[in-house]
């Protein structure tokens, strides 16, 4: 990893907290943090420690998008980086959860958009911003926001770039839950810490999957595919777990994501490179 210090790497108890580390600019994006960050999303889906996925903000902003004051040097990475996919977040197969602590927007809104759960400061400030720089819906929004709000309330977004407070974002739906700033990450800690204690890793990845394909196919489709997907689970490793566990009345004790329940479309390719 060529900029380790861009994203700051921490595990504890199951939850590997990954957070922006450019608090002199409100952590705006350059393409070297970002493919500090991607090293690190792919980091911590590698480290059998980690269960879950906590992504932070080092000081008072998350990320309130790309840096347009920064001047690229000798081999800085353009934004969007030129080594790996901007979509490798939604490859991840660990649940990803937002704790954004301020500023979030452009390009970080994408991010955030593509993180499972989102827990938000009271107060921050969101916007699209596209628009007024004379851009257009990057970082996939346009299907992001549709999915979870709805055309017209995506179409309100990017094309106003309105600012928008974390609670009007809860309210749309495109939050998951707001609370004090000094909360934030505690919140959304404690959130992925229940995931990393209670929950099985392969039932995480392979819902997190269901949820991300199976909207584009039929109600039938998709019957077939979670009734297939629930065969292979019945064999699996995880079940007898889950199972003796309850009836034990004891707490689970999944094995990690790779060594439990394996799924056959696990084998598939999960991380994206640039080939050209």
């Amino acid at each position: 990893m060529k900029h380790p210090e861009l994203c700051l790497y921490d595990v504890d108890n199951g939850v590997a907290t990954l957070t922006f580390n450019r608090p002199e600019r409100l952590n705006a994006m350059t393409g070297n943090m970002e493919l500090a960050y991607f090293e690190r999303l792919l980091q911590a889906q590698a480290d059998d420690e980690v269960v879950a996925i906590v992504v932070t903000g080092a000081g008072k902003g998350w990320c309130p998008g790309a840096d347009l004051a920064y001047r690229a040097g000798e081999g800085d990475l353009p934004l969007p980086n030129t080594v790996i996919e901007n979509s490798l977040p939604l490859t991840i197969r660990k649940p990803i959860i937002a704790a954004i602590n301020g500023a979030c927007a452009g390009a970080g809104l994408g991010y955030a958009m593509m993180c499972d759960v989102r827990i938000a400061a009271e107060g921050a400030k969101f916007t699209t911003a596209f628009s007024r720089r004379g851009l257009i819906a990057e970082y996939g929004l346009a299907w992001h926001l549709t999915q979870v709000a709805g055309r017209a309330t995506a179409l309100d977004l990017l094309l106003t770039a309105r600012v928008v407070l974390a609670e009007e974002m809860r309210d749309l739906g495109l939050v998951n839950r707001v609370v004090a700033a000094e909360d934030v990450l505690d919140v959304a800690t404690a959130f992925a810490r229940d995931l990393a204690e209670n929950v099985s890793p392969a039932s995480m990845a392979t819902i997190k999957r269901q949820v991300l394909h199976e909207p584009a196919m039929t109600a039938v489709e998709a019957l077939d595919s979670a009734n297939e997907l629930m065969y292979e689970s019945l064999d699996g490793a995880d079940l007898s777990e889950g199972v003796m566990s309850f009836l034990e009345k004891r707490p689970a004790q999944f094995p990690p994501l790779g060594s439990g329940t394996s799924y056959r479309w696990m084998a598939q390719p999960s991380s994206p490179e640039r080939t050209e």
